[in-house]
């Protein structure tokens, strides 16, 4: 459940530091890079098996 949150976070983090808005414009592209390289990593970790998301709830079975 936690994997999931960071994923979305970074994401949102991600799209939050691309230089198209006014107030990100004058940073430039090292944001960007820096939570994509961190994205990258992390992803990375998650195909590893090092980190565990949930992307669909699943039912509990019946005992």
């Amino acid at each position: 459940m936690l994997g999931t949150i960071v994923l979305v976070l970074l994401i949102l983090m991600l799209l939050g530091s691309f230089p198209r808005w006014p107030h990100s414009r004058e940073w430039g592209y090292r944001p960007l890079g820096i939570i994509g390289t961190l994205l990258i990593v992390y992803i990375i970790l998650v195909l590893l098996g090092h980190i565990e998301i949930m992307l669909f709830s699943r039912p509990a079975l019946a005992p």
